[in-house]
């Protein structure tokens, strides 16, 4: 089934950059073509100047590409140390996989006292921080991030996006798809509104101010 047609967007080097959009707009499949999750029927991907269109996903990965799925999906029966090796499976160097893990826990202290325990035993808050502490553990320059607020209380989502534009403010490329477009947008330097598939609206926080953004994004529920 054809989801998108003709998506054009950017991302440039250090910002933060926000897809938002009803439900089915394809959004989610944006992050999964860039990442070579999902079949691209025509179009191209280009990645610091190279056409990544057909690369294989773990090639996408070692040229600084990360994913950090919907739904805090972590290894459950594994522990957090084991977790977050599990993102830095392509880096063969030990020590260098130390060294990520210490940068990586100075972002999410918390986890670094759970290191030996089983990933279900954490709260759903902390599961989410350990999925993107896993996402940074291959020390990406551009970080996909999939609704990373998705059923998270407001107190802690509010927490996550500091993390956020913490782990921006250190050099890394964001690209986000979020269904609280209000949280989202405040940390945006670029929205893109995606509708059936296309690029409706795209701009800084201006495009915010747009009357169809207002009455459709922005209504109670920040979808």
């Amino acid at each position: 089934m054809k989801v998108l047609f003709g998506v054009n967007l950017d991302v440039h080097p250090g910002e933060i950059a926000v897809l938002i959009g009803p439900n089915g707009a394809g959004k989610s499949t944006v992050l999964k073509s860039i990442f070579n999750l999902c079949e691209i029927r025509k179009g191209s991907i280009v990645y610091k100047g190279k056409d990544i269109t057909r690369l294989p996903t773990h090639e996408r990965i070692l040229l600084g590409i990360s994913i950090v799925p919907q739904g805090r999906q972590v290894f459950s029966n594994l522990t957090v140390r084991e977790n977050l090796e599990m993102g830095a499976y392509l880096t063969k160097d030990a020590d260098l996989r130390e060294t990520r893990l210490a940068e990586v826990l100075q972002h999410f202290p918390e986890l670094k006292p759970k290191l030996d325990h089983n990933a279900y035993t954490l709260s759903g808050g902390q599961q989410q921080m350990l999925a993107m502490a896993r996402g940074l553990m291959q020390d990406p320059q551009l970080l996909l991030l999939d609704e990373p607020s998705l059923g998270l209380a407001p107190k802690i989502l509010k927490d996550l996006f500091t993390r956020i534009h913490g782990i921006n403010q250190e050099g890394c490329a964001i690209l986000m798809v979020e269904q609280n477009a209000k949280a989202a947008c405040a940390i945006a330097d670029h929205i893109f509104v995606l509708e059936e598939g296309k690029v409706a609206l795209h701009g800084d926080k201006r495009v915010l101010k747009h009357e169809k953004i207002k009455n459709i994004y922005l209504g109670g529920h920040g979808h």
